[in-house]
């Protein structure tokens, strides 16, 4: 196994942990309701790699860009109907999200 990692490039090894975030956050969001804080920290960790990697992610990188971009969008319209579904309820649910790199 560790002479396949020492052959592979790191690009396509990091790709693949950016996929395994990208999936994890895809998750957390499906859920009925929506895990928002978990999603959110799966969100985050994707695009502090991409981001902060831009440019030496190989041929992945747009594809990489633009999940991010997609489940960036999820979490906002996801987390806009949440909170248009508990305005006015006094004391309903859990806590409103806190400003997130996600959006």
């Amino acid at each position: 196994m560790r002479a396949e990692l020492a052959n592979a490039p790191v690009e396509v090894i990091v790709a693949n942990h950016c996929y395994g975030l990208f999936e994890l956050a895809a998750v957390y969001l499906s859920q009925q309701p929506p895990l928002l804080t978990q999603a959110r920290l799966a969100i985050d960790a994707l695009s502090c790699l991409v981001n902060g990697l831009a440019g030496r992610l190989g041929e992945t990188e747009p594809t990489l860009k633009d999940g991010l971009a997609q489940l960036q969008m999820a979490f906002i319209q996801i987390d806009g109907v949440q909170r248009a579904g508990t305005s006015g309820l006094e004391g309903a649910g859990e806590d409103p999200p806190a400003e997130t790199d996600a959006g």
